[in-house]
């Protein structure tokens, strides 16, 4: 069970400016029904300040809640100062999200950029080039419509390292994966690896089993599944699925994207993991 601040929770239970503007000067959307969550934000604009923002959501709290605090964030704001929030900033301001729940914040500065993308339309990349750090990006997740700039920001602004932590923030990779690639390629290039410790043969076999045992098996254990470690020999680990896992269909995906990758992250970059199964 996630853990939420009393702010998420008052502005989930008592959202601020919920509902739509007649005749908004500007209309922001971000997410999709499909996925779970979807907002839809409407700006009145004045002389270049925001004098007015109301959201309609579907999705979880953490979405309402992130849209609500949102409206209050912007409201009185030059289209310069709302430009540069990040949803650090969003997140912060509710005293914190759950990292399962970061991409909710995420949304809504999705949706405030595509507010100000449509108010300012042929003169958008004009504004971008003129102002500091802000410039169009690539869609890197087509599923959920996550753009280089906001990996990279969640690699800057929220300390993610890993595939997984860009997942839990962005929402990215967590449909079909086609972006698994791009994204850890984005990782590489900054992401600042701290240097691992260079291990002796006996050394690297217990941070292994330490690794497995502790950190990886409690996590397969949450859907009722398990992990035995069977042998190391060099970067081969050799490992045995078990109970639900063992007769998952993505147990493939759960070798590669979790386990591997875990060890890879906490113990070698050449390792390698497979899987021994029943005969």
């Amino acid at each position: 069970m996630w853990e939420y601040s009393d702010k998420v929770k008052d502005h989930f239970k008592n959202p601020r400016n919920v509902g739509s503007i007649e005749n908004a000067d500007a209309i922001g959307e971000a997410g999709a029904l499909s996925c779970g969550d979807k907002l839809k934000l409407y700006l009145k604009i004045e002389n270049n300040i925001i004098k007015d923002a109301k959201f309609q959501t579907f999705g979880c709290g953490s979405a309402v809640a992130a849209s609500s605090i949102l409206t209050e964030m912007i409201i009185g704001k030059s289209l310069d100062e709302a430009s540069k929030i990040t949803n650090k900033q969003i997140a912060d301001a509710l005293d914190g999200l759950p990292p399962e729940k970061m991409h909710c914040s995420v949304m809504g500065r999705e949706a405030l950029e595509d507010a100000l993308k449509n108010y300012l339309k042929d003169d958008y990349k004009d504004y971008l080039e003129n102002n500091e750090g802000q410039k169009d990006s690539p869609i890197i997740c087509n599923c959920f419509s996550v753009s280089e700039k906001d990996i990279i920001d969640a690699i800057k602004n929220n300390g993610a390292k890993t595939f997984e932590d860009i997942s839990k923030i962005t929402s990215a990779g967590l449909a079909c994966q086609r972006c698994k690639e791009n994204i850890e390629n984005i990782l590489k290039k900054y992401v600042i690896k701290d240097k691992k410790e260079k291990l002796n043969p006996v050394q690297k076999i217990i941070k292994i089993n330490n690794v497995v045992e502790e950190i990886i098996a409690p996590e397969l254990k949450k859907d009722f599944g398990d992990i035995e470690l069977i042998n190391v020999e060099g970067n081969n680990v050799t490992v045995k699925l078990k109970g639900h896992c063992s007769t998952c269909a993505n147990a493939k995906l759960t070798l590669k994207n979790f386990v591997e990758t875990k060890l890879k992250e906490l113990v070698d970059d050449e390792i390698n993991v497979i899987e021994q199964k029943d005969e």
